[in-house]
């Protein structure tokens, strides 16, 4: 039997989920000096050993949440909340814990892009301005620079700066963010020619998000729904959260600022606030394509899945799905939407992480083994999930 069949079956994975659970346990066992090891594979005790790490570091940041997901292809084989979702209510965080994935929503636009392109809706190599031509007002305009195509945005290398020079284009309400990319479109400028560099681009991918739109004649946030969450079952994702199901799981994001002296000007302590979170949940002005997603660990897992072929719903073909994870030159680490980093051990992992106020997040995998790992946080503290997935990949997916 092939080893993606073997890792297919659901007895085994529920096996593996119970033994990994034990392993947590009698990991923190062993640290405490309370009770002898046991004896696990590698991968059981990379999970155990990352468990006792996020339980304590969590305890210790006193503030906020950590969820974390690990599956293989398209199954969760362990997934866990730490701390408070809610910590005035005292609302424990769970993996159904919803929070902000930030840039990770860059993932979802380039997916989304690929799909019209797969349905004949416009090119990779097309000029965005063909399909959406209030695009033509940049300023600056480099006199003898390429046209900017989808694949420039897609991949960060059209040369725009990262956010335009409008003051208040970040801010404003959700149901108003296509009005604010007209409106900083004068203001945004070129910093480097197209196709002569990376450089990452929240606006450009704004852009790209209302560009896809415009193209297609339905609305953004809708295209993502049905196209995106609807087939894969992600029930729990969604740009706007306006449903009592939805907000009872939503954690409070917290940000932490340094508290001075009023004299000496001296750090004598931190502050954790929820105010620029809170008010954020009503809009972000034009990052909605960039940065608007809501989701949960299990969510972003079948997502994941879907991006590396495991998935029982096909949302693009596997032409497609191998060209945005390739990287595109001249970004020597970043594919269509989703970044790929080769380290030393001799691993490749593709993924993307997102903050926001209040909010932090990541999700990598690893195509050959099929394993990945999704993480949302509003601690101050960051979970090792790349170390994790490096570390169970070199291990051989539990075999």
């Amino acid at each position: 039997m092939s080893r993606n069949r073997v890792l297919k079956s659901s007895p085994g994975r529920r096996a593996w989920r119970a033994r990994i659970a034990v392993a947590g346990i009698l990991s923190i066992f062993s640290i405490t000096g309370r009770a002898p090891a046991a004896q696990f594979t590698p991968f059981e005790a990379a999970i155990a050993a990352f468990d006792a790490e996020v339980a304590a570091a969590v305890a210790e940041d006193a503030a906020g949440c950590v969820t974390v997901a690990v599956f293989i292809g398209d199954e969760v084989i362990w997934a866990k909340g730490y701390g408070w979702a809610d910590i005035e209510n005292r609302i424990a965080a769970t993996p159904e814990t919803i929070g902000r994935a930030g840039s990770i929503s860059k993932s979802f636009t380039a997916v989304l892009m690929m799909q019209l392109i797969e349905r004949g809706v416009f090119g990779l190599d097309e000029p965005v301005v063909d399909v959406f031509p209030e695009f033509d007002g940049l300023a600056g305009r480099p006199a003898a620079g390429a046209a900017v195509t989808f694949r420039m945005l897609a991949s960060h290398t059209a040369g725009l700066v990262r956010e335009p020079e409008l003051p208040g284009a970040a801010s404003g309400p959700i149901y108003g963010w296509e009005e604010k990319i007209l409106e900083s479109i004068p203001n945004i400028r070129f910093q480097t020619a197209p196709a002569t560099e990376y450089s990452y681009s929240n606006i450009g991918y704004g852009i790209l998000g209302l560009a896809s739109s415009r193209a297609a004649g339905v609305p953004f946030m809708d295209l993502v729904t049905d196209l995106i969450f609807s087939p894969l079952g992600m029930s729990s994702s969604t740009f706007i959260v306006n449903t009592p199901r939805l907000a009872e799981r939503l954690s409070v994001g917290y940000s932490r600022r340094r508290v001075r002296d009023p004299e000496t000007g001296e750090v004598i302590g931190s502050e954790v606030s929820a105010e620029q979170a809170t008010r954020e949940h009503f809009g972000r002005g034009y990052k909605v394509p960039n940065g608007g997603v809501y989701s949960t660990v299990l969510d972003l897992a079948k997502f994941a899945a879907a991006m590396m072929g495991e998935s029982r719903v096909a949302i693009l073909s596997d032409e497609s799905r191998a060209e945005m994870l390739e990287p595109q030159a001249p970004a020597e680490g970043y594919g269509l939407g989703f970044m790929v980093r080769s380290g030393d051990d001799g691993i490749t992992t593709v993924g993307h992480g997102g903050s926001v106020a209040g909010y932090n997040a990541g999700l990598r995998f690893e195509l050959d083994s099929k394993i990945g790992g999704a993480m949302l946080r509003t601690t101050s503290y960051d979970p090792p999930i790349e170390t994790l997935l490096r570390t169970l990949v070199a291990a051989g997916g539990g075999e």
